[in-house]
């Protein structure tokens, strides 16, 4: 049927406040997870990376805490082995956005190093949302959307409603205050409209073609509104 782009990050760390390296990459379930939703449905996904570089998974992600507990980490990680995609990334360079009939952007803290200023991402947000077609960002997916700020100052984003991993829930992961910045004042900064639920629960915001999720919870329910407006 369709095919639907993957954007991750190609970072396997992030530089905090105090320039130490913290291991991180992609969010193990919020990649699985949409993953599922997409190809269940008959879907084809290719995966693109900055440079064409294998991504790395955030071993965080595989913790059992994180996962319901050990069934839950190790279906995760299962999932992600069997994911022939992940191991053929493209060129984020190369991408051609009319090819795709959607966009997604998973997080894990991965996009908060390299894909928030990335110029060829930048360019895949701004032609995925002039084209019309579901693009979708969960978590710190977001921090790509940065990355779209022109020269002028201004962004394609500004003013449309969306959601992200929130200050509160940075705080209560222990990073808020090792962050070089926080990923919702960034996004407030940008100009758009932030919506934030509570804490680690589902949430997603829809506004034209743009659809996000604020946390990993949120990454099925968003990749399910995407899949409504498929062609």
């Amino acid at each position: 049927m369709a095919k639907i782009l993957f954007v991750l990050t190609g970072a396997d760390h992030w530089t905090l406040a105090d320039g130490t390296r913290h291991p991180t990459g992609f969010w193990g379930e919020e990649v699985v997870a949409p993953y599922r939703v997409f190809t269940e449905a008959g879907h084809d996904v290719v995966v693109a990376t900055p440079g064409g570089v294998l991504p790395t998974l955030d071993p965080a992600s595989l913790a059992p805490e994180v996962n319901g507990g050990q069934e839950g980490a190790d279906a995760v990680a299962a999932a992600l082995q069997a994911m022939d995609p992940l191991r053929h990334p493209v060129k984020l360079e190369q991408i051609d956005v009319a090819g795709y009939a959607a966009v997604f952007y998973p997080g894990g803290h991965g996009p908060m190093e390299d894909l928030a200023v990335n110029e060829d991402s930048g360019r895949v947000l701004t032609e995925a949302l002039a084209s019309g077609r579901p693009l979708g960002l969960v978590c710190h997916g977001p921090a790509a959307l940065l990355a779209t700020r022109g020269a002028d100052g201004t962004s394609p984003f500004a003013g449309l409603r969306l959601t992200g991993f929130t200050n509160a829930e940075e705080a209560q992961a222990g990073f808020a205050d090792k962050a070089p910045w926080l990923l919702q004042d960034r996004l407030v900064e940008l100009g758009t409209d932030f919506r934030e639920a509570e804490p680690w629960s589902p949430h997603v915001v829809s506004h034209r073609n743009l659809f996000t999720g604020q946390n990993p919870s949120s990454s099925a329910p968003l990749a399910v509104e995407m899949g409504k407006h498929l062609g």
